[in-house]
This record gives C-alpha cells, sequence and structure tokens, in this order.
C-alpha cells in the first residue's frame, strides 16, 4: 500500500486512532491523533503562507492546475484507498478523485472581476475583491475528496490558504491527497489535520480564521455556527437533507424506474441530495413499489473493492445502528419490506437495500434523514398534497418532479421548497452551479462563482474623476 503519510507531517502528540475497514468493520490502518493545541502553530503558518499565496494570481492559476494533473496521476492510489475506508465501490472512488481534479481546474479559470460602480457622482469607484485569509474546512465521510476539493479549490483560488479536517472514519484518503496537493502547491498552502474531538470543536471556533466551512449534520452545524461566532468569522454550512422525489400521475415507471433508483440509492444512500422520500399517485402506487423492490433485489451487494459490487456497506457503525433502528421503527409501526429491511449476515457494516411501503408520515425514516440504503414510498391522492408531503420537513437541500409532461413538472418543482429541484432525474450537479439549501440545509452558497465570491470580501476604492 501507498504511504498516506504526508509530504511535510505535523507530529501528533496525542499519538494516533485506529481507521476501520466498513467491508469488515476491522482496523486496517491508523491516522495520528493531533490536538487541539497543535493548531496554534499551524493556523500561524498558513498566515505566513497567505501573505505570498494571495499576491500572484497566475501563481496561483498554475499551481492548481498542476495539483488538478497530480490527482489525477494519483488516481490508481488514491481510489483504491478512499473504498477501503469509505466502503463505496471502487469505480465511484475513481469517479470522486476525477471529480476533484476536475473541480481544481474549474476555479482555477476564476479571478475576482473588478466592478465599476456607476451612480452619477463625479467620483470613480470601484469593486475590487479580498481574500479571507486562512481558511477552515471540516468535512465528513461520505464524500472526503470530493467535498474537501468542494472547499479547499474554491478557498485557494480566491487567494486563502486552508486547514482542512477530514472526518475520523475517512481521513486516510484525504491525508494523500494533502501529499499529492504538496507537490504542486506551495509551503502550508493546504494543511491536512486528522483527529477526534475536541479538533474540529477547536478547530471552529480557532479566532485565526476568516471563514469557517462545514458539511455534516445539523446539530454539528450549529455547533460550528457557535464556534465560529466567537471570532465572527464567516461560516458556510451544508447540513444535509430530505429530499423528495415527487412522481406524477403521467410518469412511465418503467423508463424511469433505474434512474429514480439509483438517484436513492448510490454510495449506500450516503448522499446529501440523495432521495430520501418517493411519493407516488395511488394509481401507480403498487407498480412503483414492486419496480423498486425488484431493482433493489437485483441490486450486488458487496466489499466495494470486489469486481462487480454495485452497493457496498454503510460506513460506520454508529450510522449502520441508525439505519437499522429507522427501518426497524418503521417495520414495528405497520410499514411493510417490499425488499431488505435487515442487516446481511456477514461481516462489516452492510444493509440490504430496502424499499418501504405503507409507511406512516410520522415515521423517522419519513421525518428525518436516514442517511442510507433506505427508501420509503408513501402515497397520494392529489398534487397538492404531493407538495405539501414533501415540504413537511425542517430541511430544504433538494428535490424532483417526475413525469412526461415537462410543462406540468415545472409548475409543480417550482412549488418545492429547496435550492435545487431536478425534472426527471436527482442529484446531478454541474461544477459551475450554486449549490445551497433552504430551511435547515444550509447557511452560504457553494459551487461555481458563487462559491468563489463566498471566499472573497467587497473592497471599495473611490477616487475623483480626472479634471
Amino acid at each position: 500500500m501507498p504511504t498516506t503519510e504526508p509530504s511535510r507531517p505535523h507530529r501528533a502528540r496525542g499519538g494516533s486512532f485506529a481507521v476501520l475497514d466498513p467491508a469488515t468493520g476491522e482496523p486496517f490502518a491508523e491516522a495520528p491523533d493531533q490536538q487541539p493545541e497543535e493548531l496554534d502553530a499551524i493556523v500561524e503558518r498558513a498566515h505566513t503562507a497567505w501573505r505570498g499565496w494571495r499576491a500572484d494570481p497566475d501563481a496561483r492559476a498554475a499551481a492548481l492546475l498542476a495539483a488538478a494533473d497530480a490527482v489525477e496521476r494519483a488516481g490508481p492510489d488514491l481510489a483504491p484507498l478512499l473504498t477501503r475506508e469509505q466502503g463505496k465501490p471502487l469505480p465511484e472512488s475513481f469517479a470522486e478523485v476525477a471529480r476533484a481534479a476536475a473541480r481544481l481546474r474549474y476555479f482555477a479559470t476564476l479571478r475576482p472581476q473588478t466592478r465599476p460602480i456607476v451612480d452619477g457622482r463625479p467620483v470613480r469607484s470601484e469593486v475590487r475583491w479580498r481574500p479571507l485569509g486562512p481558511v477552515a474546512a471540516i468535512v465528513p465521510w461520505n464524500f472526503p475528496l470530493q467535498l474537501a476539493s468542494a472547499k479547499f479549490a474554491p478557498a485557494l483560488a480566491a487567494g486563502n490558504t486552508v486547514v482542512l479536517k477530514p472526518s475520523p472514519f475517512t481521513p486516510l484518503a484525504t491525508r494523500m491527497l494533502g501529499s499529492v496537493l504538496a507537490a504542486a502547491l506551495p509551503e502550508d498552502v493546504l494543511t491536512i489535520v486528522t483527529g477526534r474531538e475536541p479538533l474540529g470543536e477547536r478547530l471552529a471556533s480557532h479566532p485565526g480564521f476568516g471563514h469557517v466551512t462545514f458539511t455534516g449534520s445539523v446539530p454539528t452545524g450549529r455547533a460550528v455556527a457557535r464556534g465560529a461566532a466567537s471570532s465572527l468569522a464567516r461560516v458556510t454550512l451544508e447540513l444535509g437533507g430530505n429530499d423528495a422525489a415527487i412522481l406524477l400521475d403521467d410518469v412511465d415507471v418503467e423508463q424511469i424506474v433505474d434512474r429514480l433508483f439509483w438517484a436513492a440509492f448510490r454510495n449506500c444512500g450516503q448522499i446529501c441530495m440523495a432521495v430520501k422520500r418517493v411519493y407516488a399517485p395511488a394509481r401507480l402506487y403498487a407498480e412503483v413499489v414492486e419496480a423498486l423492490a425488484q431493482r433493489a433485489d437485483q441490486t450486488v451487494v458487496g466489499p466495494g473493492l470486489q469486481a462487480g459490487s454495485q452497493l457496498g456497506p454503510v460506513n460506520n457503525a454508529p450510522q449502520l445502528a441508525r439505519v437499522e433502528g429507522y427501518a426497524a421503527e418503521a417495520l414495528a409501526t405497520g410499514a411493510r419490506a417490499a425488499a431488505g429491511g435487515h442487516r446481511l449476515d456477514r461481516p462489516g457494516y452492510f444493509f440490504a437495500p430496502t424499499i418501504l411501503a405503507d409507511v406512516s408520515a410520522q415515521s423517522p425514516v419519513v421525518a428525518q434523514e436516514q442517511f442510507g440504503p433506505v427508501l420509503p414510498v408513501l402515497v397520494y391522492r392529489g398534487v397538492e398534497q404531493a407538495v405539501e408531503a414533501a415540504n413537511a420537513t425542517g430541511f430544504g437541500l433538494g428535490g424532483s418532479v417526475w413525469g412526461t409532461d415537462l410543462d406540468r413538472a415545472e409548475e409543480v418543482a417550482e412549488r418545492l421548497e429547496c435550492g435545487t429541484v431536478w425534472i426527471n432525474h436527482h442529484g446531478e450537479l454541474s461544477l459551475a452551479q450554486p449549490f445551497a439549501g433552504a430551511k435547515d440545509s444550509g447557511v452560504g452558497v457553494a459551487g461555481g462563482p458563487w462559491g468563489f465570491y463566498g471566499n472573497l470580501r467587497p473592497f471599495v476604492v473611490h477616487r475623483p474623476e480626472e479634471t
């Protein structure tokens, strides 16, 4: 196995912690358990590096393009390690590496644009842009590399430096990514720190950061916001979703079932913008449940490194227990498992892809974000009822509408209370588009120019007109 040590490691006084393979539930490696008191020196070095990094946009762009090339070359090493610690099938890990490289290339092309202010006064006014300084980034375990790049690529392109902490469940591929990027970036421009709590808490509240960006749960996001408030740092929070898919009564079930299934189950359902609830009209309800159940029963579940696996394990034991608990509660209160409904009898954190029918709208598997391979299908008897049910959640990340009449589908889509809506597909994002949620799904914007400018602050210069 290639080394996971960064080229410029920070010695962890607190020792190390074990990293488990979710396909076996057994430890296979260790990562440094860095301590909160180590952050002061790390942040100071990030400030020092920032002075040079922010000064030369051409050099930044060249470095980010070189970094993208380096990530692509490292794919054969990064992808298997990512699968080993995260669980996803190997082709999905290669896709995640490719996405990280693509994101670096995209943001390398962006430059802050000076904007004149025309207001009739005899003054030449311009809005210019300045970077915020060192950025603290905290990422979860479902897409470690993709979400890391979603944070550091725009921040670095804008002229900031970054200190990034991956989840303790998936630290290794991110550390390797840091090693790969170290060959293309100046020293201390990007630093990867690994460790257990209270490292993340200290990172969020450290006074040396101008921006704190976090992806994860709502309760932890609120804690991050409280920590960042102590130094009035800007925050960007992506806090998950409970995306609904509304199937209209003219939908062709056979045509859309494969897309709908994978919109819910890709990465074992561990995607913030996955379909987590399906609303089907009464006329088609039985057909939808049966079609999804057949697709679930046909899915090959196995270790991500095993050829042919379509669905890997849940990433970690606490999340497996959460998923199992939601399914068990639903079944105990009248739901029916049209497919799955149980943990698989094998080592590791495997749960059968599950389709639940006849579920109560009040069941936690409907009302909460299950974040696993369990999909409830609910019946509706009018589009108004479907829209009202889809919006009856504290989340507002994404949603989708499925049907053959695209104009009608778009009219329904306009009424969903979320940041992104798709018609006849779900979960696809362009690097150039904004990604943001409503309600409890987050604060701030990631993606595209919006995410880029979220790492800058306006700086206005006034001067008299020449006479």
